[in-house]
């Protein structure tokens, strides 16, 4: 039942008002989270210049990218312990603010250990960027709302993943990759003022009744103890679990490839030209788009989260297959091939529906921060061990300053994506059915 006080303001609601301030902080968020998914995959576009401005092995320039993982990674709990104490607001200012100066020392640096550190300083400023957005997804719209919310969550995230790939290369024939990075951490800092001054935690931050007691239902109960013992209660609760792996083997091997070693693939591999290769890249983070608007979609649709993310699984699996076993050629075959991968990995946003309806509301920010680790961890893995692997067995073939692998080095690597894919595959029969319902509530 609501209170005397929820009865109050919702006599007192005013519902346009409402609409404007929920989608405007909304708005602010998804800018800033269109950051995030650029600084993923921008390496791509500049592995070359990385090489030959630092003068990268792969292995290195596999470390290097994967700085923004490594940190991203460790702080993704630390993440969701600040959305559900501190909130969105003082957390995403401050991650913008961090990613902002590590940006600006990325574009500057002069060493391959400066640009390492400006890359795990963006790493660890954008680490808390998504679950905070995340977080004040499920306190800013209903729960039979959350799967499409994430899936535009995520196409407009992917946003930032496009301009990262087809039209950063084309940036790039008018200004040095040092120049673009810089710009971009002067709009993470403007992004930072923004976020402060626009941004509430909750509806009732706002001057409106939650969303619950707009529906005529009880508001969700607050944290209860320390946040110490809800993380431990997040961490030895099983049906959270599924998710992380799942998003381990698949949403992980997808943003390393497409984030590192897509374009060198096309360009060793199929002869293809930087922007040319960056067009694959491009399809496949649109169908990713896509692929987690329509999924996000269609889960609410059939009140379910399991069927549309195992089938997903098992899709990706065979869009890997193909591009390992097919034999395509450059063109409308392989273009397909990356846009069924793309599409089929955007399954993975039900991993963030399917922790947050298995804990508590008030524990959502961690269960959510939980299953994102996986992505990174599973990016932070394959990065760097993609590389090592085809360093052992690069023939010493250079052009330019950069090295040269063969189709049985990148056929080496891919061994070790496919056994990603396997993990996901398996973790999705796991994943406990809520049919789009926090299942602690009973409702």
């Amino acid at each position: 039942m609501t209170t005397p006080t929820a009865r109050t303001a919702l006599k007192t609601f005013d519902s346009a008002r409402f609409v404007r301030v929920c989608w405007s902080i909304y708005a602010l968020l998804a800018t800033s989270y269109i950051l995030v998914f650029f600084h993923r995959i921008a390496p791509a576009v500049v592995s070359a210049d990385l090489m030959r401005d630092f003068g990268a092995t792969g292995a290195a320039l596999g470390s290097l990218a994967a700085m923004y993982y490594y940190l991203y990674t460790v702080m993704q709990i630390p993440a969701g312990v600040l959305a559900d104490t501190v909130g969105a607001r003082l957390s995403v200012t401050l991650g913008n603010g961090v990613s902002g100066i590590g940006s600006i020392l990325f574009g500057l640096a002069d060493t391959f250990w400066e640009a390492a550190l400006g890359r795990a300083l963006v790493g660890l400023g954008v680490s808390v960027v998504f679950v905070g957005l995340m977080k004040s997804n499920t306190l800013w719209f209903r729960d039979r709302d959350y799967g499409f919310i994430s899936g535009l969550t995520l196409l407009l995230g992917n946003v930032g993943a496009l301009l990262a790939a087809g039209p950063l290369a084309g940036v790039l024939t008018i200004w040095s990759w040092r120049t673009v990075f810089v710009a971009l951490g002067v709009l993470a800092l403007a992004l930072a003022a923004l976020s402060w001054i626009g941004v509430r935690n909750t509806p009732e931050d706002a001057g409106f009744p939650s969303i619950r007691e707009m529906e005529g239902k009880a508001r969700h109960e607050g944290r209860q103890q320390h946040w110490w013992h809800d993380l431990m209660g997040v961490l030895v609760t099983p049906r959270v679990w599924p998710g992380f792996w799942i998003n381990l083997g698949m949403a992980g091997s997808m943003l390393a490839f497409l984030g590192l070693w897509a374009i060198p693939f096309l360009r060793d591999v199929h002869g293809l030209e930087r922007s040319a290769a960056s067009l694959y890249t491009s399809i496949a983070l649109a169908g990713f788009a896509l692929g987690s608007l329509f999924c996000g979609w269609i889960s609410d649709r059939l009140g379910r989260r399991k069927p549309p993310l195992v089938i997903g699984t098992l899709l990706y699996g065979l869009a890997w297959l193909g591009i390992v076993y097919a034999h395509w050629t450059p063109g409308v075959p392989g273009m397909a091939w990356f846009a069924l991968m793309g599409f089929s990995c955007g399954s993975f946003i039900l991993t963030y529906a399917g922790a947050k309806e298995v804990m508590v509301p008030a524990l959502s920010g961690m269960a959510i921060a939980l299953v994102n680790t996986g992505v990174f961890l599973g990016a932070a893995i394959f990065q760097p061990l993609f590389g090592w692997i085809m360093d052992l067995s690069w023939n010493g073939a250079m052009a330019n300053g950069v090295r040269v692998y063969g189709f049985a080095d990148y056929r080496a690597g891919f061994f070790l994506t496919l056994g990603g894919v396997a993990l996901a595959i398996v973790a999705s029969t796991f994943l406990h059915e809520t049919r789009c319902r926090n299942i602690t509530l009973g409702d």
